[in-house]
Formats: C-alpha cells, sequence, structure tokens
C-alpha cells in the first residue's frame, strides 16, 4: 500500500509540475523525464511488494497479469527488464513517427511551401475570413498536425489582420478550428496517432466516424460568430500580397502527399506506421537535395568556396526535441502505473461507477485543463475493447478537442498564446463558451451516429 501511494503521489507531483510550468519557469521536459526514471526506479528496488505484474504472455501472446509471489527475485528482475524494453520499444514508435512527420513539415516550410495556403486568402470582409481561416486550419491540422497548422494560420494572418485586438478573435477560432481538425485524421494529433499506432483505432474508421462530429466542433462556434458585432465589416488595412516563389505550390503538394500517403502505406503492407513515415520521410529528402542542386547528403559540404548545409539537415535540427523528450516522459511514467496494474484496477472502478460513454467524455473536460497526452494514454490502459469500438474513437474526439475550451487546454492553445500574448481571462470570457457549445455539438453527433 505504501509503495502504491509513493508511486502514485510521483506522478501526480510531476503532473502538477507540468501544469504550473510557465509559472514555475521550469519547462515541463524536466518533470515528465524525473518522474519517468523515479517511477521505473522505483518499482525495481521496491518490486518485493509487488504482487502483480502486467505483461505480454509468451505462450498465448495476449497481454495478462502475472502473479509475481510465484517468482523468484531473478525472475522478477528478468520480467522488469523485458517489460521496461517493451514499452520504451512501443515509445519509440511513437517518437520516430512524429520525428518524420515534423522533419518532412520543416521541409516544407523550408522551401516556402505554406506561402501558398495564404493566397488563397483573397477576402477583407470578417466574416468571410474567418470562415476561410478555420475551415482553413481544420483542413490543414488533419494532415500537418494540430500545432503546425496553428503556426503556419497565425504566421498568415499577421500578415492580414495588422490590428492584435482584431487578430486575437481570429487566433482564438485557429485553436478551436485545429484541434478539431486534429481529431478525426490519424495523423492529425499526438493522442489520435497513439491510439492509431496501438491499433486502438483504423485510419478509415476513424476518418469516417469522428469526420462529421470533429466538423460539427468547429460550425457551430462559426455559425454563433456569424452573429458576433466582431465579426462585422471589413479589416482595417490592406490584404499583404506576397510573391511566392516558383515551385512552392508543388513543394506543399508533394510534403502533404507524402504525409497522407502513410496510413496508405500501412494498409497495403500490414507494418507499424512509423515505417511508412521513414519511407516519405526518404522521399522528401531526396525531392529537397534535388531542388536545392547539391550533391546527395546529409551533411554540410563546400560548394562554390562556401560551406552550404543540407536542407533535411537543417530540417531535422529544427524540429522540437523538447516536445519528443516530454512525450518519452509521459508514456513511459504512464506505462510504469500500467505495468504495475493501478490504472487497469482504476479502470475497473470507474467501469463499476459509470458508463464509458460518461466517464471518456469527462476526459474532454479534463483535457481542457491536463495535458491530454497522458490522459489518453492512461486511458488507453483502462478499457479492453476491440479496435475500432466505440469507446476509442469518443476518446479520441473527447481529448482531442477538449482542449480547446481553456486556452492552456491544447498544444496548439500554448503556442498560440505565446505568439499573440492572449491572456487566459481573455480567451475564457470571450471563447470558452462557444468551444464548450462545439464540444457538446460533437458529442451529440457522435452519439446519434454510434
Amino acid at each position: 500500500m505504501a509503495f502504491t501511494f509513493l508511486l502514485v503521489f510521483v506522478f501526480l507531483l510531476g503532473y502538477i509540475l507540468i501544469i504550473f510550468e510557465h509559472r514555475l519557469k521550469i519547462d515541463k521536459l524536466i518533470p515528465a523525464l524525473l518522474m519517468m526514471v523515479i517511477a521505473w526506479s522505483l518499482i525495481m528496488v521496491g518490486n518485493t511488494s509487488i504482487t502483480q505484474w502486467l505483461a505480454e504472455n509468451s505462450i498465448t501472446g495476449k497481454t495478462d497479469f502475472f502473479r509475481l509471489d510465484l517468482f523468484n527475485s531473478s525472475s522478477r528482475i528478468e520480467l522488469f527488464n523485458s517489460t521496461l524494453l517493451h514499452h520504451l520499444g512501443k515509445t519509440a514508435e511513437i517518437l520516430v513517427f512524429l520525428m518524420g512527420a515534423m522533419t518532412i513539415v520543416e521541409l516544407i516550410d523550408h522551401f516556402d511551401g505554406f506561402s501558398t495556403v495564404k493566397n488563397v486568402i483573397k477576402t477583407q470582409k470578417k466574416i468571410q475570413l474567418l470562415w476561410i481561416v478555420s475551415l482553413l486550419t481544420f483542413s490543414l491540422s488533419a494532415v500537418i498536425d494540430n500545432l503546425t497548422a496553428t503556426i503556419v494560420l497565425i504566421t498568415i494572418i499577421r500578415k492580414i489582420i495588422p490590428a492584435h485586438k482584431e487578430r486575437i478573435w481570429f487566433t482564438g477560432f485557429i485553436i478551436i478550428a485545429a484541434n478539431a481538425g486534429g481529431a478525426w485524421s490519424p495523423i492529425g494529433d499526438v493522442t489520435t496517432t497513439m491510439l492509431w499506432m496501438a491499433e486502438k483505432v483504423s485510419s478509415w474508421q476513424l476518418v469516417k466516424t469522428l469526420v462529421i462530429p470533429s466538423l460539427l466542433n468547429i460550425l457551430t462556434p462559426l455559425v454563433l460568430a456569424s452573429f458576433m458585432n466582431v465579426f462585422k465589416g471589413t479589416i482595417s488595412g490592406n490584404v499583404e500580397k506576397d510573391l511566392t516563389k516558383k515551385g512552392t505550390s508543388g513543394t506543399l503538394i508533394l510534403g502533404v502527399g507524402l504525409i497522407i500517403f502513410v496510413p496508405i502505406f500501412k494498409t497495403l503492407t500490414h507494418t507499424p506506421p512509423y515505417l511508412g513515415m521513414m519511407l516519405s520521410l526518404s522521399i522528401m529528402a531526396i525531392f529537397s537535395e534535388y531542388k536545392s542542386k547539391r550533391t546527395l547528403t546529409l551533411t554540410s559540404i563546400e560548394e562554390d568556396g562556401e560551406s552550404k548545409t543540407s536542407p533535411t539537415l537543417k530540417a531535422v535540427s529544427r524540429i522540437e526535441i523538447p516536445s519528443i523528450l516530454f512525450f518519452l516522459g509521459i508514456l513511459m511514467t504512464v506505462a510504469a502505473l500500467e505495468s504495475t496494474g493501478l490504472i487497469h484496477d482504476f479502470g475497473k472502478t470507474v467501469n463499476q461507477s459509470m458508463s464509458s460513454f460518461q466517464f471518456v467524455t469527462l476526459i474532454g473536460f479534463a483535457s481542457a485543463i491536463f495535458d491530454n497526452v497522458p490522459l489518453v494514454a492512461a486511458s488507453m490502459g483502462m478499457f479492453n475493447q476491440q479496435i475500432d469500438a466505440d469507446v476509442w474513437h469518443l476518446l479520441a474526439y473527447a481529448a482531442g478537442t477538449g482542449g480547446s475550451m481553456l486556452i492552456i487546454g491544447s498544444a496548439a492553445g500554448v503556442v498560440a498564446m505565446g505568439m499573440e500574448k492572449i491572456s487566459f481571462s481573455w480567451y475564457l470570457k470571450n471563447l470558452t463558451f462557444l468551444a464548450f457549445l462545439g464540444y457538446i455539438a460533437g458529442i451529440i453527433a457522435f452519439w446519434l451516429l454510434n
């Protein structure tokens, strides 16, 4: 009992430090890595008090509990090491996949591919601009992930709307649209990617089930915004025109196409998704090296007497390693709690007190406060339904879109908060209720359709 309490205490303390990272001025990757190391070390040191262990049965191939009181000390350590390696491998699959996707997006940006998106916007009417920007964000986030889509669209509207007071309203809708767009795609959000790679959902079934609820999640606030005074009239100033470089649209199409190809490759070959992502990255890298008219290399070379750097090397150096390490810490910590049976026991208690539909719906509200990655990681250990069960699709929707209700509830919101200096209270006062109505509209649609 004391060991269980200590393990849960480490997790909760680390979680609190992650929530208040801005106030404490400590990057969230630090407590995430610390609680990962401490949790697994506690299990190794205190494993004599563990009576059950969740691991894969080598005979049946299914995940089940082992009664550890039947094992001697050496068997316990061997089981611990094999389980740790198993979870590290599963986590590494997700991280390698994300790194590949991030690198492709950076290569698109390197060749100014996203400037093509800006040239689609030609109106100065506020309400038309809001709909165009929101639907562009919704579509783009399903492919290049919601965080990147948020950064791209905020960068674009900065050139269109010079007045900060006007612009932050559009930024708020970009957050809602980005999270809604990421929820229905297996490559649109970290949490949906986790569910897809863990074979809880299939790519086509996820899209088919969640595209309508996710679309209603952003359409509901947009319809209500059409009657708001702040979106009446035209924007102040002229839309700035960019001179788009030749070939930028081709780079965008190729990059987006290669990312979309990943689920197709998985379906055709039945290989893990990260292999398809590495294939797409390889093709994008070859194209990038050829486009830059240089010898194919991933290192700096001398060209015309100057040191030149490969665009692929530049792209790799710009991916967010702190985010990768944060996911490593969170996912491995949750894996520690799962292996000791704590999450499984909590899931049994939840199922006895309320339905899975009610519980997952509440996870959406929780994701507005807590990071959705550990919420989804923990929830995956609570339910044992088969692939494409309703609970997995609802979990993808709830965790992906629920974060829009508070600006700190999603990575897209936090980034927008920093880029546009939006206060927590302003978002709470002006956009939380709209995001809440969108979330509920999607939940109702999901319930009716399923």
